[in-house]
């Protein structure tokens, strides 16, 4: 992390296209913020755009903005990201989730950072700094057609590849006390950790890293209790208990697969929801489902979403 600080600050008061790379959760975001604070543009906005957030039908328009008319619903001319990031920054998160017929657009407006709103012929002229980032494997996509190389290599100028909290533990307590800190000082608490949760924090994989971290101590603070990591945390992803016996099935080989088939079918959509923080509609489109499908088998597998935070 200290090489990523060096090269942050290296690389800041420049214009070159950053791309940012590393599981969900490591913190690419906070980079792409600390680019831009250092920069010489950081009187000027930063804007993020979630490309895999966007219906892909709306990633144009929401990207470059387009003109009265260019479509049904489009009733005045509306500005896109990348005008409002004129001055400053615009982050691209996500970006592996790009359409294909979208990336020659985008590389173009990479070249010369001039384009055109969707529906008009107007030449429009900005002046920002791009990063993007993903958490996916490019170089896979490349190999199989979803990814542009010519796209690729543009954005690649300069390339932070952020490790997971896993490759980084001792980090782990110092990031536990300031969001220890944060949380308590937000919520009116004095929680403290003890001796053994800060190691069974040491101890974790941590597949969701630094977020996961933020929202454990989060629901430590809020429900005033340890018992929150070490029974909805530790033991669920650090070892798994060993498998109870279960007894012999008496139904047809046709019942067990289709009672298999309906438990891989439930789990694969709770992953997903999960994923995407319940976002019904980038889920119905990860699944390749109508959005009524989706509704209708979160019914069916009595799925429900996680509660609300405080």
């Amino acid at each position: 992390m200290r090489e990523i600080k060096r090269t942050v600050e290296s690389i800041a008061d420049t214009d070159a296209t950053i791309l940012l790379r590393g599981e969900s959760g490591v913190g690419k975001d906070l980079v792409a913020r600390a680019i831009h604070a250092a920069s010489q543009r950081h009187q000027g906005p930063f804007i993020k755009v979630n490309c895999a957030a966007i219906p892909h039908g709306l990633l144009e328009s929401e990207l470059f903005g387009h003109e009265k008319g260019a479509f049904t619903g489009a009733h005045r001319r509306r500005f896109g990201q990348f005008e409002y990031a004129n001055n400053g920054t615009i982050y691209l998160d996500e970006i592996a989730e790009l359409p294909l017929t979208l990336q020659p657009k985008l590389l173009h407006v990479l070249q010369d950072f001039t384009f055109a709103r969707v529906g008009g012929h107007a030449m429009v002229s900005v002046d920002a700094r791009v990063i993007a980032a993903t958490n996916r494997d490019l170089e896979s996509a490349l190999a199989r057609g979803d990814f542009r190389e010519d796209l690729y290599y543009r954005l690649n100028a300069v390339e932070i590849l952020i490790p997971p909290l896993r490759q980084r533990k001792e980090e782990i307590p110092l990031l536990a006390a300031r969001f220890l800190e944060l949380f308590n000082r937000q919520y009116g608490r004095d929680r403290k950790l003890s001796q053994e949760t800060s190691q069974r924090l040491l101890e974790h994989h941590w597949p969701g890293n630094v977020r996961e971290l933020e929202n454990v101590m989060r629901r430590m603070v809020v429900l005033s209790t340890e018992q929150v990591f070490d029974s909805r945390v530790a033991d669920r992803s650090n070892h798994a208990p060993p498998a109870a016996r279960t007894p012999i099935s008496t139904d047809g080989l046709r019942e067990v697969a289709r009672n298999g088939a309906r438990e891989a079918e439930r789990k694969a959509l709770a992953e997903v929801l999960e994923r995407s923080n319940w976002n019904r509609a980038e889920a119905a489109r990860v699944l390749k489902v109508s959005y009524k499908t989706l509704l209708n088998k979160i019914a069916e597998c009595g799925l429900k979403p996680p509660p609300r935070q405080p």
